[in-house]
């Protein structure tokens, strides 16, 4: 396997490789995005849920009710706490998907540049080769009719 062809492969796997981290970043925000939903809407039915139950003027409620309703409370906002632990680490988990995708991209146009590189070395080395012959051929047209005279 020749080199170019080695680096065209080594291009189209970190291709395929940035591409994958985009579609992991992108499943990683759907995630946090729906967790947020999802934490929006407990803290809104909580507060919804307080609202109703708050204190009315000459209201009479039983101990017992005001029991559940604090216990039901409570309950509410210990599942908004590991909610919000839920979108904690869906945040880390697109940091992290964030930080895959550069360094997919980095790795990638890396090799871009190698392989920019290594075309216009060949190009070069072919215009030399290119003149050389050119100047081999002036200069042997050039000698048989210098001789000549």
């Amino acid at each position: 396997m020749s080199v170019s062809n080695a680096l065209s492969v080594a291009v189209e796997m970190a291709m395929r490789q940035r591409d994958d981290a985009r579609r992991a970043l992108q499943d990683a925000r759907s995630a946090d995005q729906a967790a947020r939903a999802q934490l929006d809407q407990l803290e809104g039915y909580a507060l919804e849920t307080q609202n109703r139950w708050g204190m009315r003027p000459n209201a009479a409620v039983q101990p017992e009710v005001m029991y559940h309703h604090y216990q039901f409370m409570d309950r509410l906002g210990h599942a908004v706490g590991l909610q919000t632990n839920v979108v904690g680490s869906h945040a880390q988990r697109v940091a992290a998907a964030e930080h895959a995708l550069l360094q997919a991209e980095l790795r990638l146009a890396s090799l871009k540049k190698l392989v920019d590189k290594r075309q216009r070395d060949a190009l070069q080395a072919q215009m030399r080769r290119e003149q050389k012959q050119t100047d081999e051929r002036a200069a042997l047209q050039y000698r048989p009719s210098s001789t000549g005279s």
